[in-house]
C-alpha cells in the first residue's frame, strides 16, 4: 500500500526544501499554539511544537505519512522566535553579534493508522561575526528576514553575517533536516533513492 505524504506546515522554505526529495506531497498548515509553555528548554520547545504539527495534520489524515518540524533559536538558553518586524530584527541581530546560537531543528514523522512515530532533532550551531549596525541595517533593508528565526537567511545574504556553521546536515539550519528525514521515510517503507 503506498501512503500518502504531508508535511504539516506552512513554510515555504520547509516545502521547498521537501521538494528536493522528488517524493509527491501535500502541505498542510497544522492549527496550533505555537507558543512556549513555561519552563520549557528551547529544545524542548521544538520539539513539542515538531510533535502537536504532526498530530494534527496526522488526525485528518490517519493513513497517510506525516511529517512535523519546528526550529527554535537558543541563545544562551532562551528562545528567539521570528522577529516579524523590522526593529525586532534588529535586536536580534544586535544580541547575536559575535556569539554562538544554537538552532534547534526537530522533527516528528508519524503515521496514526500503523501507530509509527520517529523523532529526532539536529543542532546547528551558528558563529555570527561581530556586526556593526550599518551592516545589520544594510542586511535587514536587503534580505527582510522577518520570517525566520534569529533573523538571518543563511541560505541567501545573511551567510555574510556569519563566521562559521557546524551541523551535521546542511539544511537544517534551513528548516528541515534532509538526511534524517530521508533516513525516517525509508524506515516508513517509502521509496528513495
Amino acid at each position: 500500500m503506498t501512503r500518502s505524504l504531508y508535511l504539516a506546515s506552512s513554510s515555504k522554505y520547509r516545502r521547498e526544501l521537501l521538494t528536493r526529495l522528488q517524493l509527491n506531497f501535500r502541505c498542510e498548515a497544522p492549527q496550533i499554539d505555537e507558543s512556549p509553555k513555561k519552563g520549557e528548554t528551547p529544545l524542548e520547545t521544538c520539539q513539542r511544537l515538531a510533535r502537536e504539527k504532526a498530530v494534527a495534520v496526522a488526525k485528518e489524515h490517519p493513513g497517510a505519512i506525516v511529517i512535523g518540524s519546528d526550529q527554535v533559536a537558543d541563545v544562551e538558553g532562551v528562545a528567539i522566535s521570528k522577529p516579524g518586524t523590522h526593529d525586532k530584527a534588529r535586536a536580534q541581530l544586535r544580541s547575536m553579534s559575535g556569539k554562538t546560537i544554537v538552532f534547534h531543528t526537530a522533527v516528528c514523522v508519524l503515521c496514526e493508522e500503523t501507530a509509527q512515530t520517529l523523532e529526532f532533532a539536529v543542532p546547528t550551531s551558528v558563529e555570527f561575526r561581530e556586526l556593526s549596525p550599518a551592516e545589520i541595517e544594510r542586511y535587514l533593508i536587503a534580505e527582510e528576514p522577518y520570517d525566520c528565526a534569529g533573523s538571518a537567511k543563511s541560505e541567501g545574504l545573511g551567510i555574510s553575517l556569519l563566521k562559521r556553521i557546524e551541523s551535521s546536515d546542511p539544511t537544517a539550519l534551513i528548516g528541515l533536516p534532509l538526511i534524517e528525514v530521508s533516513n525516517a521515510l525509508r524506515q516508513f517503507e517509502m521509496t528513495l533513492p
